[in-house]
């Protein structure tokens, strides 16, 4: 073949070449004032049919011309111009031979493509991969397996006033129905975008017959083109092996870019994965692309392959803002009492009645009846746990004028502060009136008001703060030096 050459009806037009070819050497034609691409395959050659010898290699030489016309013209008759989204498909429009060798036409396009998909914004490569996939779908849904997708047979075009690329799927020479592939060494498919299990097949794996090569070979070689159009690099792997397909073969894990989306990530990760039967179908690989943001390249914190986004943990015992109850705490059936006060179940509760650490020995705590309760173990009350008496103590002995800090209790200038004595080890004493100071000194058991008299009614301004313990030890020290001075 050679310009000015007339090949059937076409006239050649154009300098043959081969280039990106293949097998093959194609140039551009004319036909009826027409322009069309042409291309002439380099193998198999038909035998003639006037050859009526029956030898062996003419037996497999028949064999095979019969093989390749079959395959060809089943994809022709499959794939029909006026199916619907057939518009992003360039398909053939005749397949014929001249003497003993094959040639396939289509109409002329322009061959021109985007070079670098990677920098359009990210909803312009959404429509892209949506049209690249729609091809796909298209393909798939008729069982049809195109063998050879690779950058060099998809067409990043945008047509005069379209807003967006698409992407037209051309070259379905080394295309076959699934599961029935050509014999290895008929195929002529890209190594770099093959599928593991295509490539066992090429290099005569044995375990890998035909039947396994399926629609999900399309898939492998779509994931890694995904990585390609988003990040402008195909996955990263050992250098020792050739293609990304050896090296899942071998049971590495490609090297994913880590600016890619969470959701893209897991997608391309699966379309690329080793089994066949794990990829997803072109409708996944579609409903994923339903959100721009997708295609969305990320920052992310290095050496991490999550988003800088700030993480929310659950708040632990002990940790900052933590509110942990005390074991040695007494505690009430709801909010905190005031000293001297009635406690919920009625019992009267003495401002000497305090925890095991203060003014109490450490002998006993007391539960909100007034019972005596052994060391360490705390009365429930259902309402939750409540902050320490200490932390509480800095809330509500808060200095004068401080924002927030709750009224201190005034006592009379007469109360004295009683330090802690064995005596308290008996039973809390009876009630007093929230006004009323508690007993100057540790009284005889008989001295207090029996257990059985009325109660004064608390102050109209309400119940004053519990004193804490805290103030508690401060008037003890007090107390100490009044009486070393005395």
């Amino acid at each position: 073949m050679k310009k000015g050459d007339v090949i059937g009806r076409y006239r050649i037009i154009s300098e043959p070449t081969n280039a990106n070819g293949g097998k093959c050497v194609w140039a551009f034609a004319e036909m009826d004032g027409g322009q069309y691409f042409i291309k002439r395959f380099l193998e198999p050659k038909r035998p003639r049919d006037d050859d009526t010898r029956d030898t062996p290699s003419l037996r497999i030489r028949r064999q095979l011309a019969r093989e390749f016309e079959e395959r060809h013209r089943t994809i022709m008759d499959r794939l029909r111009p006026d199916a619907r989204g057939g518009g992003n498909l360039v398909l053939a429009t005749e397949f014929f031979h001249e003497g003993s060798t094959y040639y396939k036409v289509t109409e002329r396009i322009d061959t021109s493509s985007l070079e670098k998909p990677q920098r359009l914004e990210p909803r312009q490569k959404m429509v892209l991969l949506k049209t690249l996939g729609m091809s796909l779908k298209q393909l798939h849904d008729i069982g049809i397996v195109h063998g050879d997708l690779k950058p060099l047979n998809v067409l990043v075009q945008k047509r005069d006033g379209a807003a967006f690329h698409t992407a037209k799927l051309i070259d379905f020479d080394d295309s076959y129905v699934a599961g029935e592939p050509p014999g290895p060494e008929e195929i002529a498919g890209d190594s770099l975008y093959g599928a593991p299990e295509w490539r066992r097949y090429l290099q005569g794996d044995g375990s890998v017959g035909g039947e396994r090569l399926t629609c999900a070979v399309d898939v492998f070689a779509l994931g890694l083109m995904t990585h390609l159009y988003l990040t402008g690099e195909l996955p990263h792997h050992d250098e020792r092996y050739g293609s990304p397909a050896d090296a899942v073969n071998a049971g590495e894990r490609l090297e994913l870019d880590t600016r890619l989306s969470d959701t893209m990530l897991g997608l391309v990760r699966s379309m690329t994965g080793p089994a066949p039967a794990d990829r997803p179908r072109m409708a996944t690989f579609l409903k994923t692309l339903s959100d721009p943001s997708v295609c969305a390249l990320q920052h992310r914190r290095p050496g991490s392959t999550r988003s800088s986004t700030t993480a929310t943990r659950p708040k632990t015992a002990g940790g900052p803002g933590s509110r942990t109850p005390s074991s040695d705490t007494t505690k009430s059936s709801g909010a905190s009492k005031p000293s001297g006060t009635t406690t919920s179940s009625g019992a009267p509760r003495s401002s000497g009645a305090t925890t095991s650490s203060g003014a109490k020995p450490s002998g006993s705590t007391t539960t909100s009846s007034g019972a005596p309760k052994p060391s360490g173990t705390t009365a429930s009350s259902g309402a939750g746990p409540r902050s320490s008496r200490i932390k509480s103590t800095m809330r509500s002995a808060g200095r004068p004028g401080e924002s927030g800090a709750a009224p201190r209790v005034p006592r009379p200038a007469t109360e004295p502060a009683r330090p802690p004595t064995a005596a308290d080890d008996r039973p809390v004493p009876p009630p007093t009136t929230a006004d009323s100071p508690p007993p100057a000194t540790p009284a005889a058991p008989d001295s207090s008001p029996s257990a059985g008299s009325a109660t004064p009614p608390p102050s109209a301004d309400g119940p004053a703060p519990r004193a804490s313990r805290v103030r508690i030890n401060f008037g003890d020290r007090k107390r100490g030096r009044d009486r070393g001075s005395s």
